[in-house]
């Protein structure tokens, strides 16, 4: 098997064939992880880009999942297009669905790896990802992919977690324990789970200019709704999802561990007071 180099304006990077491996997606698909992903829209996922948004613009996002934010994005661009591109055919059929059931007619979807894809080298006004530079092995390859996706000038944008900033009230032993599972079986998928920090970094090596770096948070607070609602999808993670099978494959947990660190979030979640703040890096930046 092959691997080719490819020469970009700003970087080096592989295109890897179709029939090599994939990288690892610690999340995986699972519908506790869907779940999590079709909350998402512009406003709670995208403020910092919003302000750059106007009508026509022809915008890529990058590991769309279900679509949500798609196609709320589509919505602030209309009538120009957007694609949307997701290695899951399965997530994609749902983005598809989504955009036709929310009458949105100016939003298509690929399936793919959207550097390998076919997409035409300087077409984009905007190129977005949200949370997936976090989940890749050659995130600065990526950021220059993007940016050679978008018009001179264009508007490269890209938001990511930073899972060792995250913090919550009130402590709790089996929650610890869950970030220290998460960072080793990203880690052990060569994937940096503490991307938000580093995506300045990142995209000044990718070549980007006028490189400006935000953050934002998620917070879960308001009513004991929000947290359980949170609670419980990380509860199911822990035992269902690629991330437990992952974590018990490479001997980093049990699966005994997982279900009681899933049941340390129902506990957390059950103080009404319980607060959980997700901290988020953000940068825009010029093709």
């Amino acid at each position: 098997m092959s691997v080719r180099a490819v020469q970009f304006s700003r970087a080096t990077y592989f295109l890897i064939p179709a029939t090599a491996s994939a990288p690892t997606y610690t999340h995986g698909h699972h519908d506790a992880v869907l779940r999590s992903h079709r909350w998402r829209t512009a406003a709670n996922s995208a403020a910092y880009l919003l302000p750059q948004l106007r009508a026509g613009q022809h915008l890529l996002d990058v590991g769309c999942g279900p679509g949500t934010l798609t196609v709320d994005l589509a919505r602030r661009v209309a009538p120009g297009e957007v694609v949307g591109v997701d290695t899951s055919a399965a997530v994609v059929d749902e983005a598809r669905s989504h955009a036709v059931e929310a009458a949105v007619s100016n939003a298509r979807f690929l399936i793919g790896d959207f550097r390998v894809v076919g997409l035409a080298t300087r077409s984009f006004d905007v190129v977005h990802a949200h949370q997936v530079l976090q989940h890749l092995s050659d995130p600065v390859g990526a950021l220059a992919a993007m940016g050679d996706l978008a018009r001179p000038g264009g508007i490269v944008a890209a938001r990511d977690g930073d899972y060792s900033a995250f913090t919550w009230w009130p402590a709790e032993p089996l929650l610890e324990r869950w970030l220290e599972i998460y960072l080793a079986v990203a880690r052990r998928n060569d994937a940096e789970p503490n991307a938000g920090r580093v995506l300045l970094h990142w995209a000044r090596a990718a070549g980007l200019n006028d490189v400006t770096y935000t953050t934002s948070t998620w917070a879960f607070a308001t009513t004991p709704v929000d947290c359980k609602w949170w609670a419980d999808l990380w509860a199911e993670r822990s035992v269902a999802s690629s991330f437990a099978e992952q974590g018990v494959e490479y001997g980093i947990t049990t699966s005994a561990e997982l279900a009681d660190v899933a049941g340390g979030w129902r506990a957390w979640a059950s103080n009404p007071d319980a607060v959980f703040v997700a901290v988020h890096g953000e940068i825009l930046a010029r093709a």
